[in-house]
Order: structure tokens, then sequence, then C-alpha cells
């Protein structure tokens, strides 16, 4: 990470603009949103500006930038069109040790001001650390677009009732609950159609009722082949939701950072040489133990948890103890390594069909065709074959093709 992320409290403290065109005139509104005290020194000022001074909003110290204008500063923001006068005013905030932003300059800059998207109190800052300004403008376009105006008043109605919320379930479950019931429920709802007083209501008719004890329940996920790119929105919002993640070995760490900071992890990876079956017994035991406790739990496959990763085993031991379940599938390995060398794995003129096979056997157990691989049409992708590659190798030897129809 190369820049340290940071929210400041700026109101009524005093920051520093240097320059008075139109970026410093940009600038100081946005800090006057977050209510600081701001003081632009330039020689003239835009016709904004000034009347932002005379309004009583700003203060103007005239002239040529002088090092003294950061005494009592608590950062500083240079918006001038001359490089030599930005690195002085980076030059001085450093001496001060004052947080300093030269616009558009990250070599003189202390700190980078993000792109915003302002759902107040709710605020999701966007940088790219001062490299590629036009690309967090273009997620903030984005991001714009995934929330509704009306977050910020659900954020406020959240932060009015904390008390009471925090009074009527002082069990840490059971807030969360609550609070994902308030995020996803009729209140949020009643938000987005403008109807503030119905919403009040709704919370306070729920904040009278006990809270229904917790039902745990299972989310078996497919982490596809790692790239976090290629995980599903359902299974990162199974993530974010999860209580209890049991992951597998193979589940790449840029999939597990996307997870809940705060989630239990519980690492159930088998290893080579080790006994699977015991393994397996552990794992269904550690599902059905954490949702009894009322816990949502993610069980996190790499690739999908149906394509051998037994998933069916562990959804029939959930059935048999009654334990509410979801899926939620994932790419396989064999679409992912077909379509990063662009294979496909099925073709009109080649191939009609593909078959999915695991080299890895349960015991002694082998009811696999080998003779039959090689023919075409179907298209055989092998699973779990690194450790066990002499069995299929020979069937997999070149053959001949048929000769073409005369």
């Amino acid at each position: 990470m190369k820049l340290f992320p940071i929210f400041a409290d700026l109101k009524d403290r005093p920051v520093l603009v240097v320059g008075g065109g139109a970026v410093a005139e940009r600038k100081t509104l946005a800090l006057l949103e977050a209510h600081a005290d701001v003081a632009v020194g330039a020689p003239e000022l835009t016709p904004a500006l000034a009347d932002l001074l005379a309004a009583g909003r700003i203060r103007h110290l005239a002239g040529r930038f002088d090092p003294a204008w950061l005494d009592g500063a608590w950062l500083a923001v240079a918006a001038t069109d001359d490089r030599g006068v930005n690195a002085a005013v980076s030059d001085a905030a450093r001496a001060r040790r004052i947080f300093s932003n030269v616009v558009d300059d990250p070599e003189l800059s202390s700190f980078q001001v993000p792109s915003i998207v302002d759902r107040s109190p709710v605020i999701v800052a966007i940088s790219s650390s001062g490299v590629a300004p036009v690309l967090a403008r273009r997620l903030r376009e984005r991001i714009e677009s995934l929330f509704d105006h009306s977050l910020g008043r659900l954020a406020g109605l959240a932060e009015r009732y904390r008390a009471r919320i925090r009074a009527g379930h002082p069990d840490l479950g059971a807030r969360r609950r609550f609070y994902d019931w308030l995020l996803d429920g009729p209140v949020a709802g009643l938000l987005r159609q403008q109807r503030p007083e119905a919403a009040q209501a709704a919370l306070e008719a729920a904040l009278a009722q006990p809270l229904a004890p917790a039902e745990g329940s299972v989310v078996l996920v497919g982490a596809g082949p790692g790239d976090p790119g290629l995980l599903t929105l359902k299974a990162l919002r199974a993530l974010n939701e999860a209580d209890v993640i049991l992951y597998d070995r193979l589940v790449s760490d840029d999939i597990m950072s996307l997870a809940r900071r705060d989630a239990e992890r519980i690492s159930v990876g088998k290893l080579p040489g080790e006994d699977h079956h015991a393994t397996q017994a552990r794992i269904h035991a550690l599902l059905v133990e954490h949702a009894r406790l009322g816990r949502r739990v993610v069980r996190l496959k790499g690739g999908d948890a149906f394509i051998f990763g037994r998933g069916g085993e562990e959804l029939e031991h959930l059935r048999a103890h009654g334990v509410r379940y979801e899926v939620v599938p994932g790419i396989t390995a064999a679409l992912a390594c077909a379509a990063y060398p662009g294979i496909p794995l099925t073709h009109r003129e080649h191939a009609q069909s593909v078959r999915l096979v695991t080299a890895h056997r349960t015991g002694y157990q082998d009811n696999l065709d080998r003779p039959g691989l090689p023919r075409r049409p179907p298209t055989p992708a092998f699973y779990k074959g690194v450790g066990q590659l002499d069995p299929p190798a020979p069937a997999l030897a070149p053959h001949d093709p048929p000769a073409p129809p005369t």
C-alpha cells in the first residue's frame, strides 16, 4: 500500500490554499464542504472566490506566497500554475511537518486528494496514489451508480439510534443481525421511497420487539480459479456477511482479502499424504457446530464446489443435521484454464461435448474408461492429476485422427 488512507476532521481548523484561479476555487469549495477554516493566498481571486470572501466564508492573504502563511495551518493545498511557487509551498510545509497537496504533482505532494462519492455521513474515497487521476475518476463514476442517494439518510438514522440499538442488543452477534435488517430491510426501502417518517416509525417498532434467535446457515461458495475478478457478486456478498469462513488450501490470498475482516477464518485445506477422510469429517463437524451457534458460515472452495470439490458430501451432511444451506457456484478450473490461453472446450467442427475427469480415486475404486478417452468428440479435462499422471498417461498418448469421409 503506497499511501495510508485517512479521513481528516478539518472542522474549524485552518487550511491554506495557495492560488486564486479556477483550480484553487474547486479545492476551496471542497474544503468548505468539510467546514474547514480556509485562507486563500493569491494576488487576485476569481469572482467566485471574491464572493466567498465578501460573504465571510474565507480569508484572503493578498500577494505572493509567504511561508508565514503556513503558521497555524493543519494542511496546505498549492493550486497555482507556477511549479516554482508550488514547490516553495511544498518545501515550506514539509519543514513545518504540515501535510501538503500540490494539484496534479504527486512528486511534490505529501497527501493526495481522492475522488469522492459523497453520501454523507458515508464517504467513499478513491485514489490512484496520484499516478492515474483519470482512472480514479472513472472508478468514482461506477461507484456512484451502485449507491442510492438515500444511503446517507440511512446512515444518519443509524447514527441517531446507535445508543438505543446498542442498549437493546448488547450481544455483538445480535446487534450485527439487527444492523443487517436495518440496512437490507423495510427501513432502507422506505427511505428510497422518500418516506423518512415511515422509515423512522418502522425502526422504532423494530426496537420495541425482541430480536428472534439467530438461525445459523451455511453457504457453499465457489472461489473460482484464484483471480478475484472472476468471483461472482453473490460470492462477494457472502464473504462480506460471513461470521465464520472455512477455506481450502487452494483459495488465493487475493480472494481472502475480500472477506469481512472480523470473520473467524479456519483453514481446512487437505494436504498430500494426510488422511483426507478424517479432514473431511472435521469439516462436516465444524459446519454443523458453527451453524448451530447461530453463525453465518461460508464454506469457501477453490473452483466450483460441485466439480470434484466434495460439495455434494457436505450438503448431504448439512441436510441430515437440519442445517439451512445455500450454494453459490464458482468458475471451475477447466473453464478457467481453457479460457486464459483461448482454447475452446467445445467447437462445432471439432468437439461437441466436454468430459470432466478426476485422476483422484477413493480407495481402489477406478471406473474410468481410459481407452475411450482419446476418442472424439469429447474434450477431456483432467482434475487432480499432478500426483497421479502415470495411470491415465498411456490412454492420452497421441492417436492418428480418423481419415476424413470420402
